[in-house]
């Protein structure tokens, strides 16, 4: 790196749902983000303008790294690393010391094992089913009649009405039944969520997660989610600010470090 040569690099996760673009100087890092369209490299490109702007930049950093569903479709990225290793690099940089991440966002759910370092240790994902995900509660959401950022209001604080089904098909065929028999959707609400809170948890525990453990993705943001998960793990879950961008903030940091 050239000794008084400011240098910037840039993180794209291109997911299902959404794209996150995070410029990263050495010291600082701005974040955007915006829903996913039927052309992700020129959402990202347009995303990546204006976040350069923010920066002071007159043009967008050319050293990228891309990440998320979409990182290939990014034609001069400089680097595509996986998703497990930039959701890890995001989010022991957001809590240091972090030990484990789970990572939930549109379409799929991962946990992440630490070592002391930082360095990926072992990981488990489910990209095969969307249950428990991002998507499966914005339809959830949408059979309620409820904005999926506004469900956590719905069900803190409510018994769960016992939920069976998981796929999502069947969940939402399930939940318009409760509907129709006049059960509230509070219970209903509260009922998914616990869902999803035990289903991540067996889902991880072949991993024996251990604390500071650290929620990232979009599903991060839903409170009633975080309290039911630290519940059945047995210990806090830990929501940083920015969660949502982990995986473009962790893209970003290796960008930087590969420049030497």
């Amino acid at each position: 790196m050239s000794s008084g040569i400011p240098r910037y690099a840039a993180g794209i996760d291109l997911g299902s749902t959404t794209i996150k673009v995070v410029i990263y100087d050495g010291t600082r890092y701005i974040a955007h983000m915006t829903f996913a369209s039927w052309n992700p490299a020129g959402t990202a490109s347009s995303l990546l303008a204006t976040a350069a702007a923010e920066f002071g930049l007159a043009s967008p950093p050319t050293l990228v790294a891309t990440t998320g569903y979409g990182r290939r479709t990014v034609k001069d990225a400089t680097l595509t690393p996986t998703e497990i290793t930039c959701h890890a690099r995001g989010a022991a940089y957001l809590v240091p010391g972090c030990r484990f991440v789970i990572d939930i966002g549109g379409q799929d759910a991962k946990g992440i094992r630490l070592s002391e370092d930082g360095s990926v240790e072992d990981f488990v994902m489910n990209d095969k089913c969307a249950a428990g995900t991002g998507r499966f509660l914005s339809t959830m959401g949408q059979a309620l009649g409820v904005h999926v950022d506004h469900l956590a209001q719905h069900a803190l604080g409510q018994e769960p009405h016992r939920i069976n089904a998981m796929c999502t098909v069947f969940a939402e065929s399930e939940v318009i039944s409760l509907i129709n028999q006049g059960i509230e959707r509070g219970p209903i609400i509260a009922g998914l969520h616990a869902s999803i809170a035990r289903r991540t948890a067996s889902m991880v525990a072949s991993l024996r997660p251990e604390p500071p453990i650290v929620f990232t993705g979009g599903v991060s943001q839903n409170g009633d989610i975080v309290q039911r998960l630290s519940a059945e793990l047995g210990c806090p879950v830990i929501v940083p600010h920015d969660a949502v961008y982990a995986g473009a903030i962790g893209a970003a940091l290796l960008a930087w470090e590969h420049q030497g």
